[in-house]
């Protein structure tokens, strides 16, 4: 892949952008609309674009005083192994410092499959012996 210069954008990632680049990594992407609302209650996202086209993004929610967590950590395909990744995780965690509160310890928080979780220990996360639970509730 030739060198690129990505553009950075901050809380600007739309639904048919994370929809795009959800589908270059994993299957059934959620609809559209799940994804406006999910977006919309988002604390902070970021999002690298080569050109006009997404190529990564991550977002972070929660409850701006005890947690954040970290979501859809995505960086298409090609674009791996550049340091992408890590910057986007670096813009979270500044996101993080400049609105936590002073003098405190926030608890910040993702999920990994099995093959990221060293390039995320890179980062300083560390993994415990929680098990993730999860309900997939069917809305009628």
């Amino acid at each position: 892949m030739r060198s690129v210069d990505l553009t950075v954008k901050y809380n600007e990632l739309t639904a048919d952008e994370f929809v795009t680049l959800w589908e270059t990594v994993w299957d059934g992407a959620p609809s559209r609309e799940q994804v406006r609302l999910a977006l919309e209650h988002t604390l902070f996202r970021v999002s690298f674009y080569d050109d006009n086209n997404i190529v990564a993004m991550a977002r972070v929610i929660g409850d701006m005083g005890l947690n954040y967590y970290i979501k859809d950590v995505v960086v298409r395909p090609e674009y791996q192994k550049k340091g992408i990744g890590r910057t986007l995780i670096n813009e979270i965690t500044r996101f993080v410092k400049e609105n936590g509160v002073i003098g405190t310890e926030i608890f910040v928080e993702l999920c990994a499959v099995p093959d990221k979780m060293p390039f995320y220990e890179k980062l300083g996360f560390k993994s415990n012996q929680a098990q993730r639970m999860f309900l997939y509730q069917r809305v009628e």
